[in-house]
């Protein structure tokens, strides 16, 4: 896990009050949304985060497909928030 996947992770459990998940064994490419997640994060969670995630990160999810994409798993976040820090940062 990056330390950037585990900065969102803390942010996740935070913003949703979740318990802390097993770092060593939690899979970033798994399910972070829906029946399959391992945190059991729903729709109204993931409004939370997308939230969360712009006030923290200045990046936004412009649309529900991309909210959808991006918050796919915790590595897709992660790659999101790190390339729109990136853009932020050059303009």
């Amino acid at each position: 896990m990056t330390p950037l996947q585990l900065e969102l992770l803390e942010l996740i459990e935070t913003t949703c009050k979740l318990p802390a998940a097993d770092r060593e064994t939690f899979d970033v490419h798994g399910a972070l949304i829906g029946p399959d997640s391992a945190l059991g994060i729903d729709s109204l969670d993931a409004l939370e985060i997308a939230v969360t995630v712009q006030q923290r990160y200045g990046v936004r999810m412009n649309s529900e497909n991309t909210t959808r994409s991006v918050l796919r798993s915790l590595a897709s976040l992660a790659e999101y928030v790190a390339a729109g820090e990136s853009a932020v940062s050059a303009g």
